[in-house]
C-alpha cells in the first residue's frame, strides 16, 4: 500500500526532472547547445520519505505519443525563452538513449550569456517539464522499508526544457565543447579500433607459426 502523501505527488500535474546529460556545442557561427533532457530506462531517486524510497525512470516508448507542438527552453522553468520549437531554434527528438536536445541560444543577448555560461561549466545540468498519461509502480519490500519503482510509460505533453541550477537528478548534465574536439576524438577512437585489429592479427600470426 502506498501512502497517500507519495501518491499524492506521484499524481500532480505538470512534473520537472532532470536525468541526464546535455551538451553545450561550440559552432562557427551559432551558438548551440546539444545534448539529453532525460535518458531511458534509467532509474534515478526521486525522492525519500519515513521508509519509503520511490525511484522512477522514463520508458524508451514514453515520448510515442507526446505533444511537444511548441516546446520551449528555459532557464530553471521560468522567465525568459531561450530557444522553441515553434521557430526552429529548438529541436527536442527522442532516440535510443534518451530525449535529445538541440538548441540554438544565439538569438537573444540573455540567451548567448546562458551559452557562455554553459560552455564555462557554471551551469552543467538539465530538466524538463512534462505530465504524466501512463505509468506503471512496483513496490518491493525492504529490511529499511519499501523501495518503490515507477516507470513513466507515456507522457502526454512536453512543455519545455530547462537549463538548470539545481536539477531533480543529478544524473543531467551540460558540457560545452568545440565540434572540432568532437571529430579529434571519433578519429582518434578510430585509430584505436584499427591499431586493436591489428595487434589481434598479429597475435593470431604467431599463434599459427607456433
Amino acid at each position: 500500500m502506498i501512502p497517500k502523501t507519495i501518491q499524492q505527488k506521484l499524481e500532480e500535474g505538470r512534473q520537472y526532472r532532470a536525468v541526464i546529460e546535455v551538451r553545450a556545442a561550440e559552432d562557427t557561427e551559432d551558438m548551440i547547445v546539444t545534448g539529453y533532457a532525460t535518458t531511458f530506462n534509467e532509474p534515478y531517486v526521486l525522492y525519500e520519505m519515513d521508509g519509503y524510497t520511490v525511484r522512477e525512470q522514463i520508458d524508451a516508448g514514453a515520448f510515442n505519443e507526446t505533444d511537444m507542438s511548441d516546446v520551449i527552453m528555459q532557464y530553471d522553468h521560468e522567465g525568459r525563452v531561450f530557444a522553441r520549437t515553434s521557430n526552429g531554434t529548438l529541436s527536442v527528438k527522442p532516440d535510443n538513449h534518451g530525449l535529445f536536445i538541440r538548441a540554438n541560444l544565439g538569438g537573444t543577448e540573455m540567451g548567448r550569456q546562458l551559452y557562455e555560461e554553459i560552455k564555462g561549466g557554471y551551469t552543467d545540468k538539465m530538466s524538463f517539464g512534462f505530465t504524466v498519461d501512463k505509468d506503471v509502480r512496483n513496490s518491493t519490500q525492504t529490511e529499511e522499508g519499501y523501495d518503490i519503482l515507477r516507470t513513466i510509460t507515456s507522457i502526454r505533453k512536453l512543455y519545455d526544457v530547462s537549463a538548470v541550477s539545481l536539477p531533480a537528478n543529478n544524473a543531467t548534465e551540460i558540457s560545452a565543447r568545440a565540434y572540432g574536439e568532437g571529430v579529434i576524438a571519433e578519429a582518434a577512437e578510430e585509430r584505436r579500433k584499427v591499431a586493436e585489429r591489428e595487434r589481434s592479427k598479429q597475435k593470431i600470426k604467431i599463434l599459427l607459426e607456433v
